[in-house]
Parts: C-alpha cells; sequence; structure tokens
C-alpha cells in the first residue's frame, strides 16, 4: 500500500523518511528519533527513588536477589518490590510529562500533513509501536455539512523503526529492557538480532474506508471517547477500518476517535507488539489527550487553508489573468506575495493596448497587506483601466486616480508609475506619483535609472502631476517593479536600486553579442536579488521589450474632410500594399478603407488620418474629431447607410473603435497571406 499523501516540510528534517522509504507503507523510519519527549525513566531509576524513601530502602535494593545488570552495567529490579502507591505516582509523572511534549509537538505543525505527522512522531516510539492514522475524505470545513457516504482515508502511518525492535537504545540513553509496566515509552523485551516482531495491521490496510451508519465502526466514533479492541463491538471496528482479519490480541490497539470542534472527523489507531506490554486503562487518557489536540489542530488547519486558498483567488483576480501581446512590445510579469502569512497585498501591475499600436504600462502599490488592500487596489486598476481607455495622457491618469484615490477614503494611499509606449515614434511618456524609479536596460548591457518628475503618492490630493519623454531604442527592456525588490530591513531603496542595475548588467553580459536576454528568465533572475527571508513586502514586476516598428513598415496620411478624400484613402492602399509585396490583399483591404473613410469625412470637420501598419498582421486605422463611436445597426430595405461595418466586420480579422481626447479612432486587421512554400530541386 503506498502513502497516500505528499512529503510535507516540517520543523525537523532528520527524522523525515527518505523518498524510497515514502513509497510503501508503513512509514518506517530509518532510526531513531532524537530526543523529543523527556526520557522516559527505566526500573533502576524509580527504584532507587523509591529506595531512598524508605528505612532500609538502599541496603533493599542492592540486596534484591532477582536484581538483574544490564549492558551498562546498572542493576534493574525485575520484581518491584517498593510500595506500588509511590511507583504509580511516578508512572503518572511519567504520563504528563509525555502528553505535554507530545501536545506541544501536534501543536507545531501549521497545516494538515504537518500536524498528522506530529501525531505519528509523538506517538512512536514513546507511547505505541505503531499508528494509523484516518481523516474524513473530503474534510468538511468549518460550518460546512459533511457530504455523504462518510468516507475515511487513510492519511499516514507509522512504525518504530526496526533497529529499536532489536534491542538498541532508545533516545535519551534508555536500554531496549523492560521497564514499569503502563508507563508510555516503556522498552521492549530485548529480542535476538533479526528476530523482530510483525507488527499487525500495517500490511494491507485500506486506503479509503466507507463507514456504514449501523455498523460498529459508527458506534465506536458516536461514542468519542477512545477504547480497547478487545470487546467484540471494537473489535468489529477495527476490523471494518482496516479489512485485516488477523487483529491484536488483548490491550494492544486503541480505537482513538477525532473530535474536532464540532463533529468526529477521523480515527486513529495506536498499536503495542506482541512482544510488549499492552496498553493499561490509563493510556486511554493518553489516547484521549492525543486525539483531542490532532482533530482540533487539524481542524484548525482546515479553516487556515480555506482562509489561504481565499487569499490566492482574491489575489489571482486582482492581478491579470495572462498580459496581452501588443503590436511592437513583449511583456513579462511576476508577482510574489509578502509571505505565507499575508498572502494578499496591495501591488499590482498591467498592460493596457491603446489606440494608435500603443500600449500603457502600470505598477502601483498600495499601503499595506490585508484583504483591505487588495480590495483597495482592485478598485484603483479598475480605475487605471477605465482612464487609459479615455486615451488620457499620464498626468492626468494620474490626476484622477488620485481624486478616486480620496473619495474610498481619507487614508487610502498609494504609488503608481504609468507609462505609454508608442512603437511608431519609439518614445515612452511616463509619469511618477511617489513610486520607484524603473530602470532601462539598452542592448549594449548598459543600465540608466529613468529619473521622472518627482510627483506625490496617490490620495495626498490638491497637487499637480508631471510627466516625461523618454526615448525607447529597439531591443532595450523597461523594468518597472514595486518597493518590495529593492527595499528591506536591511538595505534601503536607493542601495536596492543600484543592486537591480548590476543585476540588470550581468545578465546581459552573459547573453550574447547584439541580443538581448530572454524575458522569462530575466524576471526570473531579477527576483534572486532578495535574499531568503529579507522580503518584508510583495513584489510585483513587469518587464517590457521594446521591438518597435519600423519607419518603412507605416504608412501615414492626413486627408480634407471632403469626399474625394476616399479616393486618395484607396490610392495610399495600393501604394502601400504594393511595397509590402500584400497585392492580395489589395482588393478586400481597399473596400474596407473606403467604407470606413466615407464615414469619418461625412460628420468630420478636421483633417481625418489615415494609417496604414504591416506587423504579423495588417492594420490600419483611421482617426477623426467626432467623438461618436460607431456601432453595427440593422438597416432598412430603403436606407443608403447603416452597411459598412457589417462589410468590416465580415472581411476584417478583428476591428474596433476607441474614443480619443479629441475624437475617435477606428480600426480594423486583416491576415497576412500564408508564404508560398518553395519546392526543392527535382532529383532522379
Amino acid at each position: 500500500m503506498t502513502d497516500p499523501t505528499r512529503p510535507q516540510p516540517v520543523a525537523r528534517t532528520a527524522d523525515a523518511p527518505s523518498p524510497a522509504e515514502r513509497s510503501a507503507l508503513p512509514h518506517a523510519r530509518t532510526g531513531p528519533d532524537a530526543a523529543e519527549h523527556a526520557p522516559v525513566r527505566c526500573d533502576s531509576e524509580v527504584t532507587s527513588e523509591v529506595a531512598a524513601a524508605t528505612p532500609h530502602g538502599t541496603a533493599a535494593a542492592h540486596a534484591s536477589p532477582n536484581a538483574t545488570v544490564t549492558d551498562e552495567g546498572a542493576q534493574v529490579s525485575t520484581d518491584l518490590k517498593p510500595d506500588d502507591a509511590l511507583a504509580g505516582g511516578m508512572r503518572e509523572t511519567e504520563r504528563l510529562r509525555f502528553v505535554g511534549s507530545a501536545t506541544r509537538r501536534i501543536a507545531r505543525g501549521m497545516d494538515m500533513d504537518e500536524i498528522v505527522l506530529g501525531l505519528c512522531r509523538a506517538s512512536v516510539p514513546t507511547f505505541s509501536d505503531a499508528i494509523l492514522v484516518y481523516l474524513r475524505h473530503p474534510l468538511p470545513v468549518g460550518d460546512e455539512q459533511p457530504v455523504t457516504p462518510w468516507v475515511l482515508k487513510l492519511r499516514r502511518t507509522d512504525r518504530i523503526p526496526d533497529k529499536l525492535s532489536v534491542g538498541e537504545r532508545l533516545p535519551g540513553g534508555l536500554p531496549g529492557l523492560d521497564g514499569l509496566p503502563g508507563v508510555p515509552g516503556a522498552p521492549r523485551t530485548r529480542l535476538p538480532t533479526g528476530a523482530g516482531v510483525e507488527l499487525p495491521l500495517l500490511t494491507g490496510a485500506t486506503p479509503l474506508v466507507e463507514v456504514r451508519g449501523n455498523g460498529p465502526l459508527a458506534e465506536v466514533l458516536r461514542g468519542v471517547r477512545p477504547v480497547f479492541t478487545e470487546s467484540q463491538v471494537p473489535k468489529a471496528a477495527l476490523r471494518e477500518l482496516t479489512g485485516a482479519m488477523s487483529l491484536p490480541e488483548g490491550q494492544r490497539a486503541i480505537l482513538a476517535p477525532l473530535r474536532g470542534r464540532r463533529r468526529v472527523i477521523g480515527v486513529a489507531v495506536f498499536l503495542r507488539r506482541p512482544d510488549r506490554m499492552g496498553f493499561e486503562p490509563e493510556d486511554l487518557q493518553v489516547a484521549q489527550q492525543l486525539a483531542t489536540h490532532s482533530a482540533l489542530g487539524v481542524d484548525k488547519a482546515a479553516l487556515y487553508g480555506r482562509e489561504a486558498s481565499i487569499a490566492d483567488e482574491l489575489q489571482r483576480t486582482m492581478l491579470p489573468d495572462e498580459l496581452p501581446q501588443p503590436t511592437g512590445v513583449r511583456l513579462a510579469s511576476r508577482y510574489l506575495p509578502a509571505a505565507q502569512s499575508a498572502r494578499v497585498g496591495g501591488d499590482w501591475y498591467d498592460a493596457i493596448p491603446l489606440p494608435g499600436s500603443r500600449v500603457a504600462l502600470v505598477v502601483g502599490d498600495v499601503m499595506g497587506h490585508s484583504t483591505t488592500s487588495a480590495a483597495i487596489m482592485g478598485q484603483l486598476r479598475t480605475t487605471v483601466q477605465t482612464l487609459a481607455g479615455l486615451d488620457l495622457p499620464p498626468q492626468e491618469v494620474l490626476h484622477h486616480l488620485d481624486e478616486q484615490a480620496q473619495r474610498l477614503g481619507t487614508d487610502r494611499m498609494a504609488t503608481c508609475l504609468y507609462a505609454i509606449y508608442d512603437p511608431v515614434a519609439h518614445r515612452i511618456t511616463a509619469a511618477n506619483a511617489g513610486h520607484p524609479p524603473p530602470v532601462l536596460l539598452r542592448m549594449d548591457a548598459t543600465t540608466e535609472r529613468v529619473d521622472l518628475p518627482e510627483n506625490v503618492p496617490i490620495g495626498v490630493g490638491g497637487v499637480d502631476f508631471r510627466a516625461a519623454e523618454i526615448e525607447a531604442p529597439v531591443g532595450a527592456t523597461l523594468v518597472l517593479y514595486t518597493d518590495g525588490l529593492v527595499e528591506s530591513r536591511s538595505r534601503d531603496v536607493w542601495t536596492g536600486v543600484e543592486q537591480l542595475r548590476r543585476k540588470l548588467t550581468e545578465i546581459a553580459r552573459m547573453t550574447r553579442q547584439n541580443a538581448a536576454p530572454p524575458l522569462e528568465p530575466l524576471c526570473d533572475e531579477i527576483l534572486e536579488i532578495v535574499g531568503k527571508g529579507d522580503r518584508d513586502d510583495d513584489i510585483a514586476l513587469l518587464a517590457a521589450r521594446f521591438d518597435g516598428i519600423a519607419p518603412d513598415l507605416v504608412a501615414l496620411r492626413q486627408l480634407e474632410p471632403r469626399a474625394e478624400s476616399v479616393r486618395e484613402a484607396r490610392r495610399l492602399v495600393r501604394e502601400s500594399l504594393a511595397r509590402w509585396e500584400l497585392g492580395e490583399l489589395e482588393d478586400s483591404v481597399e473596400l474596407l478603407v473606403s467604407e470606413v473613410v466615407t464615414n469619418a469625412v461625412r460628420y468630420a470637420e478636421r483633417p481625418v488620418t489615415v494609417r496604414l501598419l504591416r506587423t504579423d498582421v495588417l492594420r490600419c486605422e483611421v482617426g477623426d474629431d467626432v467623438p461618436l463611436l460607431p456601432r453595427l445597426r440593422q438597416a432598412g430595405p430603403s436606407d443608403e447607410g447603416g452597411r459598412g461595418l457589417y462589410l468590416v466586420q465580415r472581411l476584417a480579422r478583428r476591428w474596433g473603435a476607441t474614443r480619443l481626447g479629441t475624437g475617435k479612432l477606428v480600426w480594423f486587421e486583416v491576415s497576412l497571406p500564408s508564404p508560398v512554400p518553395q519546392s526543392g530541386p527535382l532529383t532522379h
């Protein structure tokens, strides 16, 4: 039977089984754990304390005719002559000490698998020789109603290492000898080397068990309290749970239901070997404590896991599912949360296609690391997308974003950098509201910190924002980021920016000459500047590689708003397609341009612009000063117009209309013809 759980990181790795050992159940450990619990004392220690507390105790202990000598030279009494009440008190002390240590270990786990592992490692070998842990599948969380039928899944097993079964010393120096009966962790009788005793139930345990509503297992689980399996009903319950026909004899198995805050969520089976003295009635209380703490811990882990999944889903919905692929620029991004305990934050990035083949690059950071910060971030990101659709300049976008932040609350502070890249002009227009400066990596491996005009953060209010223009050379890479990448407890922002520049230069120099480093690996290597344990903030990273559009692939003309301009637009199409060797598209593109330009010159009062761009598609853009966007409508039989957009929709690959600050832009794209494959030379 294979382990149904994946390996989990635990606080200690010394006792974690190897991958080969995890491949089969039970989980045999290769050696004893380090001393996790206080060592359980053997008879010699207890006898000496008892003798010291009684008259002539020391002499009686040394004179005991039944004393034996261990390999270490210690005398151990094999018949307990001292006062039974005092010896019982010692056993109770050991039990309490063990329960305290075990529950602390179980409580250290943060997720379900760590808690179950803590229960197994705390129990074996100190309390039992083997353990099986079953949990409900699926596990109900909080107030969720459990699904029916009731199914238990084997989550983990553990057993005592084979080394300890042949008489080696237990942790803490405890020799492998018979000790006080019933004391948790009492050692086993020394066996001849290689003798070993088969542990029951661990081979062939059923991985999934459907609990019958009126069966013995359901009866034991409804009883909640741990029970020995020596009576008829618990024995039948153990057989139903494990599917085993051969069961432990006597009090060598305990069935302990795991009851969480509202319901029973599983069951643990504690086993002892046939060569070891069975459990005592007091051990049921120990099993009860272990089961209760484990069940509450699993409940806690399930709730934490659900909250973490909600946080992850919230963060994913607040960020782009995938980046667009606009013409003339390639994009890559990364996001890292602040920590496992703070999985949501206020950092975001975005890339928004704009009219004229441009693209807006956005990165921002809302103050705080909470769901409130994430919610504010989502509202600001939506606001930026809306403002970008109006084709406003960067400084105006930040101004309206600042007003929106003030409407959301007086303490809604954020930083933001908004940049517009034009692949035809090879320029960037950007404005910065209190954000760390972007870094530009050139083809020659040099870097530049792009210092934009300083502006206050978003949310301050009552201030003006300024923008600046910079060149965007072909092959250059602009890296935008949030302060979590460059600022930490051990360095300030400017030290981190210089470290980022050195890292970019190092990456570029490792790339072949006259080539830019690939974007995706570049983002991964940039994140390496953040040391482990040195990150206090979440990180948003956006990298843009500027390919641009060559001037010979652009045709632009301004037309007067008159009917004769349509003929001039068709001539521009014919000349451009002939230069680009796209004669196959001439008829369809001429028809589409005629329809769009005719509509523009009919209502425009200022010159109309027509631009053709040849990239991986043929794109045509027609701009005018009329803000009303065209829309598809059903033309009547006697209508002279209203059919042009149907032609555009039918013949074009894509089309759209965008409102500009001074009018609108109507565009469409046509797919390029597939290249004709050239046949190779004939061979005879």
